[in-house]
């Protein structure tokens, strides 16, 4: 069972949306006590998600907020864990991930490569680069075309172009 926690880090939550950006579970409007100095630190909320993945450094002392985060969110990894190599890191908390695969033909008794791209949502305590190996857990739909999200990020072991790279994982 997930285990979920309240930390206190040094500093407050990111504000670069035009709405008050919070954590649901941490409550912001509590009342200073008399005789009690007020410190300028607030709580953090942060879970393990199970299947033996760390809790990244970044999703414990960070100060981002994502509702969308496996760690610091709303979301359930449940289903498939899959892994794919990072092909574009263009949009925003989105990364798109190529998965590589055989495909057998019985008439020639062969095998030919084909690929299936996939949009991923990329916590901010992540910051992969194009030929990093992600793993990435199935969850609740995010929007239209993201079902999945990044996990663990393994560094770049690919030179030249990602896309160019033929890799089973």
């Amino acid at each position: 069972r997930p285990r979920c926690i309240l930390q206190q880090p040094t500093t407050a939550m990111d504000q670069t949306e035009k709405a008050f950006q919070k954590q649901d579970a941490v409550f912001v409007g509590s009342k200073r006590l008399l005789g009690k100095k007020s410190s300028k630190r607030s709580m953090r909320y942060w879970r393990n998600v199970g299947l033996s993945f760390a809790t990244p450094k970044e999703a414990k002392e960070g100060n981002y907020v994502d509702k969308k985060c496996p760690f610091t969110g709303n979301v359930s990894i449940r289903g498939k864990i899959l892994k794919g190599m990072v092909v574009s890191t263009k949009m925003k908390r989105t990364i798109i991930i190529r998965r590589n695969y055989l495909h057998y033909i019985k008439k020639f008794n062969r095998f030919e490569k084909r690929h299936s791209n996939m949009a991923v949502h990329c916590s901010p305590c992540f910051e992969p680069k194009e030929g990093d190996i992600v793993t990435v857990g199935q969850c609740r739909p995010l929007s239209k075309t993201v079902r999945f999200n990044v996990l663990k990020v393994e560094k770049n072991q690919i030179f030249g172009n990602p896309r160019k790279v033929f890799m089973l994982f």
